[in-house]
């Protein structure tokens, strides 16, 4: 049976001599605890610290800790300490439990500003590689999904790309037509404001008319859709991925991106080239209001002069962008909602992520689709 735990001190002049005697071990947790802070004050009153351990008979982890815990602390306020009486059996313990927190952790080096700048940019570098590569495997994806769906267009799931066309299309007319013509009468009336100055109030119509058939209203159509629908595209997936519902799917046989993904993207692809054209009629739409009441331009004035400055052409080159737009939106969106982990915060992470690359990648296509029309005379 073990010996219940002991600890003796004996003042002799500036030294305390301490005896740790019994069973130094986990079962006697609490009296080893109160032993070790009843002789605290006396160990404040002393210069040296003498630990004999020749009457300890069973030692784990826990009591030389605390062993080493009343050594620590009358080395700390500086004071020397003397232990003797280790038997052979617990020498190696307590050598081992004097290491530990003994090293203080390393300093990290200073990197050099060259070097750290150089790092950061490899870094941007392959993150960019990664995206690029995602982007790619999804765009790849889709294209095996939809030979699929050419082969056997019966796998077309018809329901849920009706509704997402209803979600897509539908729902979002009336906050595009708003916001389109406001756009529409913002131009105009900073266009008369500017242009009176010069005489050339008529010139306001062509600016109006060729900005939003040309640029500005499947611009601002694809901006408003890429953050209405791409981060409720990424949020559902991520939701979905969150709760394993897509691996769900695989599991059971189905393609998710046929099941999901393909009626989405194709949604949005047939939407936003309506939208961009309802959208760019408001913007006119406002432009006219403002022409008649701030302008002082009759209706039929500014038709006429919207006809003979606006062509086809520039309608064409603004309609054409709004499928490309459209797919990289959805890519985007999809992708990245497959990319969301386990948690909210990364859902939350992943959504912002999907709609500040759509806008970024939107204002991108859009210029390089302008610099290509206009190097082939559109």
């Amino acid at each position: 049976m073990a010996s219940p735990p002991l600890l003796t001190a004996t003042p002799l002049g500036d030294v305390l001599e301490l005896r740790p005697a019994g069973s130094w071990t986990a079962a006697n947790v609490s009296s080893l605890e109160a032993l070790s802070d009843a002789v605290a004050s006396q160990m404040e009153r002393s210069r040296t610290i003498r630990v004999d351990m020749a009457g300890v008979r069973e030692l784990d982890t826990l009591g030389a800790w605390l062993l080493e815990k009343l050594t620590r602390r009358a080395t700390s306020a500086g004071r020397q300490v003397e232990v003797t009486g280790v038997a052979d059996d617990y020498a190696g313990l307590i050598e081992e439990v004097r290491q530990v927190n003994r090293l203080s952790p390393a300093a990290a080096p200073a990197l050099n500003p060259v070097v750290a700048r150089v790092n950061e940019i490899g870094r941007s570098a392959v993150s960019a590689m990664e995206d690029v590569s995602v982007f790619l495997q999804m765009l790849g994806s889709l294209f095996k999904a939809l030979l699929g769906i050419l082969r056997r267009p019966r796998s077309l799931r018809l329901t849920s790309l009706v509704y997402q066309l209803y979600r897509v299309g539908w729902q979002a007319i009336p906050i595009v037509v708003l916001i389109t013509f406001l756009i529409g009468a913002i131009i105009a009336q900073q266009g008369f404001f500017h242009f009176r100055k010069f005489g050339a109030d008529s010139y306001v119509v062509d600016m109006v008319g060729i900005l939003v058939l040309r640029e500005l209203g499947v611009l601002i159509v694809a901006i408003m859709v890429a953050g209405r629908s791409g981060s409720a595209y990424t949020a559902e997936l991520g939701s979905m991925k969150m709760r394993e519902e897509i691996d769900a799917l695989s599991t059971m046989g189905l393609d998710p991106v046929e099941v999901l993904i393909l009626p989405r993207i194709i949604a949005l692809v047939l939407a936003l080239p309506i939208l961009s054209f309802i959208g760019s009629m408001a913007a006119l739409y406002g432009g006219g209001l403002v022409a008649q009441f701030y302008g002082g331009m009759g209706p039929p004035i500014y038709m006429a002069r919207l006809h003979e400055a606006v062509s086809v052409t520039h309608f064409e080159v603004g309609i054409l962008k709004a499928p490309f737009m459209a797919l990289v939106i959805g890519i985007v969106a999809c992708s990245e909602g497959l990319r969301v982990k386990g948690s909210a915060e990364s859902l939350g992470k992943q959504t912002t992520t999907s709609v500040v690359k759509s806008i970024f990648l939107v204002i991108v296509l859009d210029g390089l689709f302008a610099v290509f029309f206009a190097s082939i005379g559109m």
